[in-house]
């Protein structure tokens, strides 16, 4: 047994004596996920700590003290410099620590544990016409604890600065277990009562103040000189001419020195009234030029960026996703705001016209739309996940993202650096704060390679060489972690070095909080957690990845996006259960740990990984959500898919996955299969399935309903389109491809039917790919005979299927260009119809689930937007998963999270909704519309297919299907 067993051994031993009931997780499926954030390095915990209060920290640190296992406190994960990794304890505050517990609106204050994240902040101080000023791009997942560690700033920080000046105390935890309280003017035992905390507590002020004392000097000469001087530690908050200031000093630590457990922080009001411009600029560095002449208008954001995240994010997410911008290739943000609109928007017209005046601007204009100004800073705010996979796959990595110099410095700074990078033969996609002098950049390194590595280096140490050179700190607001660490040596004095360590020796003489970070930091280029991996033999293609399925998990960078709990749809597990396995990026760590086979060793037969990915929906949004593009569905239908090969699998495979064939034969004996289903013997046959008893089992409808639905309303007409009738229209709604029919000959693009193919979606979801890749390769055989009509697919699924699945399965041209001619029902009718064509007349008002196949494939062709266009004043989008997500919600096992995740967005649109209500609610989905059937079907509200919708808007409802 090591020393490294035994030591853990004892430190859970120890925990569960004196913190009985603290969640302390040390298998590879928790150690595994933790060994990342969102920087370039790697470094596996021993256990993953989950604490629920100060208590349970103090419990930990002591603990850790006892048995000599370092601590890493972490909040979401989210750094770019591997300050949130660490070799033992690391403590997760975001799980369980994340409460709000006081607001002040009078004091302008709020009290809040370090778990806390900032959108959830924010969200709470807004009814109070309050916020906190720092404003991170990853605000929908960053905590408060991770901004005080790093002393974040954010896209408004020419306004608000750095998380340290809103810092008014912080309650923490020493290395020795001591909980203390630092504040503006020192450091104080939490609980004045302890005799033993008071006089230790004393002891660490007085050496503090001893060490300041003997370094006033080279502490006033070489801290604090530029906005962003993140790197280090801000010992010149502790002078006397700044009140030994210890709540600001420990800001930036990087958890190095204490353990922050809760903060109070000062908030500030909210603008009545803010404008966006948005200025064109050839080039980054002209962009830069004009900064200082922005300054002087007192703007809240300065914000940057280059072309390559612009045309990433119009190639993933589609053209009109970015709108608003002038031509250029560079562009910068530039809000004001003041107490009248009018005034506000008086200004941004006048800093127009002097920009355009010097002549550096390719074009400017003012966005007035707050829609159109939140979706561009969607675009900005996405950018460290853009600039990590471009458009054309090439890959950029952090490490020199985060460097800053005086804003009047910055065109200079980003004209030598672009050479710095030319030199090495370097490719950096470049945005961040420019009012603030704070560039970010990723840049194409090598780091799989020795080779690689070694040159990487090179280039780093001369970075940093340069920064220094225009008076700047090769942290803006990351901080230092392991990425600069090292390199402080070419920023700082010997002597200040020195201070540093003291510093820290104070608060930590063992030197086992977050060790390897600012003191005694580790090579920048160890820990790196890239390295060359073989290529895996799997079903599907990944045509856009080079390695393969490796590149394809590869894709997962850390950013956190999916651990939202707002915006976008993904992800939809993670938003029920707040669980870190549960999100896309832990199951994408999880995959890339399984590739490497360090701590997750079974490969494909890995029950970590399989546990990891069961509660995924195969939802499909992180596929568009996701930055970079992280596809967790297809990554779980090729694990399932290696998982079980030749061995027996969950019974819900073969019930749900086979339910296209078993549905056609059922569909000759429809009646009394359904009678049957309605008893007992239905709940036994759904128990033996694996299939939940707690839904209905939907009726099958009989081939002879199809035959009606589908007969011609018109003769005479040439058919210029294809309706793909899938399985689940054939089986369960046929009515629906009756409308279909009717809707698309009305729209001036009648159809012939298909309604003999399947395009294998439901074993491709339960992983049996073998299987479906036969399916699929029989419906392209049949679908490319020369016939170039556009293909319609009532089913959102089943569309997606067609468009991405099947050509990454197949990896064939036929099945290529059938893809191309694939459309949803909304697309069709976006892009096909007749010019001017409408539906007599539709309601004002319609509640929409948009299935997530739909939402994350079909880019801009979205139902919301089709309905809006043909004149429904009111679209009220359930945005998110409803939650039965195909065979996910019919197993039994699953039941509990379907139903949690309905209640994120769909349930409470439902429940505003009854029978005599005007609302009319929409879905496209077959499961979308069980799953309302579901949950107010017993109220009489049914959802109707958009086909429906319009075909009963042109007054012909046709005839109904016969589901008997």
């Amino acid at each position: 047994m090591t020393d490294t067993t035994t030591a853990l051994e004892s430190l859970v031993a120890r925990l569960a004596e004196t913190a009985p009931g603290l969640r302390v997780e040390t298998g590879p499926g928790s150690t595994g996920l933790y060994a990342y954030d969102a920087s370039n390095y790697r470094v596996p915990p021993r256990a993953v700590v989950f604490p629920r209060s100060a208590d349970d920290v103090v419990a930990v640190l002591r603990a850790c003290r006892e048995t000599g296992v370092p601590v890493t406190a972490r909040g979401g994960g989210t750094g770019m410099a591997g300050n949130a990794v660490g070799p033992g304890v690391v403590l997760d505050f975001s799980r369980y620590m994340n409460r709000i517990l006081d607001i002040d609106p009078v004091a302008r204050t709020a009290r809040v544990e370090a778990g806390v994240v900032l959108d959830a902040l924010r969200s709470a101080t807004a009814l109070h016409g309050l916020t906190f000023g720092p404003d991170p791009s990853s605000h929908s997942r960053c905590t408060l604890g991770g901004m005080i560690g790093n002393d974040a700033c954010g896209n408004r920080s020419v306004r608000h600065g750095r998380t340290s000046s809103h810092i008014e105390a912080l309650e923490i935890v020493t290395a020795d277990g001591v909980r203390a309280v630092a504040d503006r003017t020192g450091l104080r035992a939490a609980d004045p009562g302890d005799t033993d905390a008071v006089q230790r507590v004393a002891g660490l002020e007085a050496d503090l103040r001893r060490l300041i004392d003997g370094n006033l000097a080279s502490i006033r000469t070489e801290l604090g000189r530029v906005p962003r001087q993140v790197s280090g530690y801000q010992l010149h908050h502790l002078l006397p001419e700044h009140g030994f200031d210890m709540a600001r000093a420990l800001v930036g630590t990087e958890g190095s020195c204490s353990v922050v457990t809760a903060a109070t922080v000062r908030l500030v009001a909210t603008a009545q009234a803010s404008t966006l411009l948005t200025l064109g600029y050839d080039d980054v560095v002209d962009a830069a030029e004009d900064v200082p002449e922005i300054l002087r208008w007192n703007p809240t954001a300065v914000e940057g960026m280059d072309e390559a995240i612009v045309a990433t994010m119009r190639a993933r997410r589609g053209p009109d996703s970015v709108t608003g911008l002038p031509e250029g290739r560079a562009w910068l943000y530039v809000e004001l705001d003041g107490d009248d609109q009018v005034a506000v928007d008086a200004r941004a017209g006048e800093l127009l016209d002097v920009l355009e005046a010097q002549g550096r601007m390719t074009g400017g204009r003012v966005v007035h739309s707050p829609a159109e100004r939140r979706s561009l800073w969607r675009v900005r705010e996405d950018g460290a996940g853009f600039a990590a996979r471009l458009v054309d796959g090439s890959e950029s990595w952090p490490g020199w993202e985060d460097a800053a110099v005086a804003p009047e410095n910055l065109a200079a700074y980003l004209r030598d650096f672009r050479k710095l990078l030319a030199t090495h033969g370097l490719t950096g996609v470049l945005y961040g704060h420019f009012g603030a002098g704070c560039v970010h950049v990723r840049i194409d390194f090598d780091l799989a390679t020795d080779t690689g590595r070694a040159a990487t280096r090179r280039f780093l140490t001369e970075a940093a060489a340069l920064v220094v050179e225009h008076g700047g700190s090769l942290s803006g607001e990351h901080g230092d972690g392991r990425a600069r660490g090292e390199l402080l040596e070419v920023m700082y004095s010997h002597r200040m070095i020195r201070t540093f360590a003291a510093f820290k020796e104070i608060f930590d003489p063992e030197g086992l909080l977050n060790p390897g970070v600012i003191v005694g930091p580790a090579r920048l280029d160890a820990d790196l957690a890239l390295r060359e991996l073989p290529l895996l033999d799997t079903t599907f293609t990944f045509p856009h990845d080079e390695d393969g399925f490796a590149g394809a998990v590869r894709r997962c960078v850390g950013v956190g996006r999916c651990r939202s709990d707002a915006g976008g749809v993904m992800c939809p597990s993670y938003r029920a259960t707040g669980e870190e396995n549960d999100s896309t990026r832990g199951r994408a760590r999880l995959l890339q740990e399984m590739v490497r086979g360090d701590v997750v060793q079974d490969g494909w037969r890995s029950t970590e990984v399989r546990d990891a990915l069961d509660l995924c929906l195969s939802c499909k949004a992180c596929s568009s959500d996701c930055p970079v593009g992280v596809d967790m569905a297809t990554y779980k239908a090729e694990f399932l898919h290696q998982h079980y090969k030749g061995r027996v699998r969950p019974r819900s495979h073969y019930s749900l996955g086979w339910l296209p064939l078993t549905s056609r034969l059922v569909g000759y004996a429809a009646r009394p299969v359904n009678a049957l289903l309605r008893g007992p013997v239905g709940k036994l046959l759904a128990r033996l399935g694996g299939v939940t008893t707690n839904r209905r089992i939907p009726a099958f409808a009989s081939r002879r309903a199809l035959r009606r639905a589908l007969r011609p309303a018109r003769t005479g007409e040439t058919a210029k389109t294809l309706l793909f009738v899938d399985s689940f229209t054939r089986a369960f709604r046929p009515e629906v491809a009756g409308a279909a029919s009717r809707v698309l000959a009305d729209a001036g693009i009648p159809c012939t039917a298909e309604d003999d193919l399947c395009c294998g979606l439901t074993w491709v979801s339960t992983g049996q790919l073998s299987l479906a890749r036969r399916i699929m390769a029989r419906t392209v055989a049949r679908l490319d005979n020369g016939d170039g009509r556009p293909i319609v697919v009532a089913e959102p699924s089943c569309a997606a299927a067609l468009k991405r699945d099947v050509p990454e399965l197949l990896g064939t041209d036929a099945a290529r260009r059938v893809a191309t001619r694939v459309h949803t029902l909304t697309g069709a009718l976006t892009d096909l119809a007749t010019p001017g064509w409408a539906p007599p007349e539709l309601p004002d008002n319609v509640v929409l689930q948009t299935h997530c196949h739909e939402y994350a494939t079909f880019k801009g062709r979205h139902p919301r937007d089709l309905l809006g266009r043909l004149g429904v004043t009111k679209v009220d989008e359930a945005e998110g998963c409803c939650g039965l997500a195909g065979n996910f919600g019919f197993e039994e096992q699953h039941y509990d999270t379907s139903m949690a995740v309905a209640d994120l967005a769909l349930k409470p649109r439902l429940d505003d909704v009854d029978p005599w209500t005007p609302a009319v609610v929409v879905a496209d989905g077959f499961s979308c519309a069980t799953q309302i059937d579901h949950l107010a079907g017993d109220r009489g509200v049914r959802a109707l297919h958009l086909a429906e919708l319009l075909d009963l808007a042109a007054d012909r409802p046709g005839q109904p299907g016969e589901n008997s």
